[in-house]
């Protein structure tokens, strides 16, 4: 009887110091601020692959945070996560002007904590941020100051404590969850049931937003209809919505986007590859300016398109492309002003090419770097303050693997489609695609390995290769491309 008695004070008391340690929501998120600043999307508008992979993951992140402060939640599944950190100058002392111009790195880590203040100092260690400001916030957090000197003191139950009370021994819960590694098969199992109830949801949704593009795409006679984010069909349907009044209200101001493509993205204007933006977050006085611009923004394009051949001749016939996929979505006054600029360096260097000696290369302008490089497609990826002298040898050192490069871009890209189409068919599904983030060498991998083995349920499922395991909203799963 007196051993029960200890047990259930024991039991008290541990529940008091878990009490004491527990952060609110609000002291998480002050806390989590470093993290967040070193990993926002908005940060990385230069670079969309590594944009898309943090605001995803950031997704999944808050849904991890959110279930911690649910009263009474217990089924938690270890959640991997993948950021890119921005990288801090060793020597800074200014936070806003900390970040090297190296850029950042990839960090990924497991989160499989039951509180607040355990997830944020892993989220914080995990990124190789300081903690320090952690324990103000915690101790601040504390309903009784008399509880303080309670707060570190280590507590180790002997094993005969869960055995007798039935409850669960986070130490060993922790080991398990590090020994099992998420398979692909065990995650389909898990969630296949919530995927196919999400699925079957979004179903009238997914056909009202075919019927809504299709008659828009037609009336306005549009080119196509796209978005930059991978918003929810419920998203995508209200801004059809939204644009289908506009077009009942002003018919006159859409004479001019004819042969066109749409984006809904978070800014409007004309983007560097001549398509409409529409910001989400504007209203229609401002998608009705847009509208009554073209004639001019056309204008624009052809001052620019002159200014790619000309640097073109500059460089011996290589072709300037801007590669949507690849580079930020820059607006096409932004994208001239780097032309230009890029244009008036090299005009006045007079580099010795030889006319024509580059014809059937490419080369894209990229703002964020100082150095030029090659990539793996076999475009260059030139920075608009390269010196002229280092760009003259880097191009003409790296030409025939650039040629290389493209030619097997071309074997990729097929073999990549063949796959698709194949997979697709194999698994019935309704569609199968990835990311921007994943490139196609992943792709192919990815696929190989799914045609590998037998997967009934992906039948009628919408499966995108991503980086982590994850269900969407509309009922699409998401799988890493380098999944076991």
């Amino acid at each position: 009887f007196y051993y029960f008695i200890r047990l259930c004070l024991e039991k008290i008391l541990l529940q008091c110091i878990f009490q004491s340690r527990t952060l609110s929501g609000a002291d998480a998120i002050n806390a989590l601020r470093p993290f967040y600043f070193a990993v926002h999307p908005d940060f990385f508008g230069q670079h969309p692959k590594e944009r898309e992979v943090n605001e995803n993951s950031l997704k999944r992140l808050n849904g991890y945070l959110e279930n911690l402060q649910k009263p009474g939640f217990r089924s938690f599944k270890p959640t991997q996560l993948t950021f890119y950190v921005r990288e801090r100058e060793p020597n800074s002392s200014n936070v806003q002007e900390s970040f090297s111009a190296s850029g950042f790195r990839a960090v990924s880590f497991t989160l499989h904590t039951r509180d607040l203040l355990s997830t944020v100092l892993d989220i914080l260690n995990s990124c190789s941020l300081s903690t320090e400001h952690v324990q103000s916030l915690s101790v601040n957090s504390q309903p009784h100051k008399e509880a303080k000197s309670t707060v570190d003191r280590p507590i180790k139950w002997d094993k005969t404590y869960y055995s007798f009370t039935g409850f669960k021994d986070p130490e060993e819960e922790l080991e398990q969850a590090q020994r099992v590694e998420t398979t692909l098969i065990s995650w389909l199992d898990d969630n296949e049931a919530s995927a196919v109830k999400k699925l079957r949801k979004s179903l009238p949704l997914r056909k009202e937003l075919e019927r809504l593009k299709f008659e828009l795409s037609h009336q306005l006679q549009l080119s196509d209809i796209r978005w930059q984010r991978s918003w929810g069909i419920a998203h995508r349907c209200s801004q059809l919505h939204s644009l289908g009044r506009l077009v009942q209200q002003r018919p006159e101001v859409l004479k001019h986007v004819k042969g066109h493509t749409v984006i809904f993205t978070d800014r409007s204007g004309m983007s560097a590859a001549g398509h409409i933006m529409l910001g989400t977050m504007d209203v229609h006085h401002h998608w009705t300016k847009i509208f009554e611009r073209l004639p001019n923004y056309y204008k624009l394009q052809k001052r620019l398109l002159f200014l790619e051949d000309r640097i073109s001749q500059l460089l011996g016939g290589i072709q300037v492309i801007y590669i949507e996929e690849l580079q930020p979505l820059l607006t096409l006054e932004e994208y001239y002003e780097s032309l230009d600029s890029f244009y008036n360096k090299l005009r006045d260097s007079r580099l010795p090419f030889h006319p024509r000696s580059l014809r059937g290369l490419q080369m894209i302008l990229e703002s964020d770097r100082y150095a030029p490089s090659l990539h793996e497609f076999g475009h260059f990826m030139i920075p608009t303050v390269c010196d002229p002298a280092t760009l003259q040898w880097f191009i003409i050192a790296k030409a025939q693997e650039a040629r290389e490069n493209l030619k097997r871009k071309e074997e990729m890209m097929i073999a990549e489609k063949e796959l698709i189409d194949t997979s697709t068919e194999k698994f019935s599904l309704d569609r199968l695609y990835k990311e921007p983030s994943v490139s196609s060498a992943q792709m192919i991998d990815c696929c190989k390995r799914l045609l590998e083995e037998s997967l009934p349920y992906l039948q009628g499922m919408h499966l995108c290769v991503s980086h982590f395991y994850s269900v969407l909203q509309d009922g699409d799963l998401c799988i890493p491309w380098n999944w076991k």
